[in-house]
């Protein structure tokens, strides 16, 4: 998914209904691109450039996650 994406805009959380994140791939981590609500600290994965948005797709990430995820988010 490209940052620049209008979908982005108007994509929300469907547990608290706000703003997602994007969070860009990073090989070296393994770690796949998805979308990211730092308030409710879960996080949505993109698969082959789908967002999936339903609420038990989404993960609960730790502490450390956390700041790792919100370090890589594009605003």
């Amino acid at each position: 998914m490209n940052p620049d994406d209008p979908l982005l805009r108007i994509l929300a959380c469907p547990l608290d209904k706000g703003p997602l994140h994007l969070v860009p791939p990073d090989e070296s981590l393994s770690v796949e691109e998805a979308l990211y609500n730092p308030r409710l600290r879960r996080r949505y994965p993109i698969v082959d450039g789908i967002p999936q948005l339903l609420p038990a797709s989404g993960e609960q990430v730790t502490d450390d996650a956390h700041e790792d995820l919100v370090k890589r988010m594009t605003p």
